[in-house]
């Protein structure tokens, strides 16, 4: 192969990641949107409990889990209470042993280093939209199915936003009050209800899902704490593993 073929491959290949990343978020950004005003109060409930504006981008910036954050912030005092925060936060983030489970077979063919960051940008919505994406491409007959270009096209977005967002949200708190009262708080279950209609593929393939969210609700009655994070998760992934060839 000559130099000018060598680079001419190379020229493709970067066009390919780029459209795969541009894809990747024209796809993530109505979702992208919709996080917008819950990274806002996160932002402005921490202020309120004292963190500053420099603080809250270190916090939401270094664990990048919105639910475990809230439920942080939920419990934060002065001097705060560091292992129950550590142990809640683990309990929150525990969910994500099954989305990494889910994304595994996509991802098994690149390299650590290249996984591992990926894995450090998994938050509930760039999971949703990667291996929503992943799925149709195999369905498709595509190799590989998982395409990292477009995993970052969504996933950049996402962190690079919440981090910005929960920072003017510290940033503004004061001035706005309780920014609950605008209604900012309803954009968290909105957000995943479109996640659930786009991964929606029937009933049966729903189960799991019903499974996770009965277990969750009943140990959320019975059980004080964040044990019912911890309980639906596990709970769902024993249930896909029994009925993943039920049809």
């Amino acid at each position: 192969m000559s130099v000018s073929e060598v680079a001419l491959a190379g020229e493709q290949t970067s066009n390919g990641r780029g459209a795969e990343f541009r894809r990747g978020l024209a796809a993530s950004t109505p979702v992208l949107l919709g996080i917008i005003p819950y990274a806002l109060v996160l932002g402005a409930q921490a202020a309120q409990k004292g963190l500053s504006v420099v603080e809250v981008p270190l916090m939401t910036g270094l664990n990048f889990a919105g639910g475990s954050e809230f439920a942080a912030i939920q419990l934060w005092t002065s001097p705060p209470h560091v292992l129950l925060i550590a142990a809640i936060t683990l309990l929150v983030n525990s969910r994500h042993f099954l989305m990494g489970a889910a994304l595994a077979p996509f991802i098994k063919h690149l390299p650590k280093r290249k996984v591992f960051p990926a894995l450090f940008l998994m938050c509930d919505e760039s999971w949703a939209v990667g291996l929503a994406d992943a799925q149709r491409r195999a369905a498709a007959g595509m190799r590989p199915a998982f395409s990292l270009a477009f995993y970052l096209g969504a996933g950049l977005p996402f962190y690079f936003a919440w981090v910005a967002f929960t920072t003017c949200g510290a940033a503004l708190g004061p001035v706005l009050g309780d920014v609950e009262t605008y209604g900012f708080a309803m954009a968290f279950p909105a957000v995943f209800l479109v996640l659930l209609r786009g991964m929606w593929r029937g009933l049966a393939a729903a189960r799991p899902w019903l499974v996770s969210l009965a277990v969750a609700a009943l140990t959320y009655l019975v059980v004080p704490g964040a044990w019912y994070v911890a309980a639906g998760a596990l709970s769902g992934l024993v249930a896909a593993w029994f009925l993943a060839g039920d049809k």
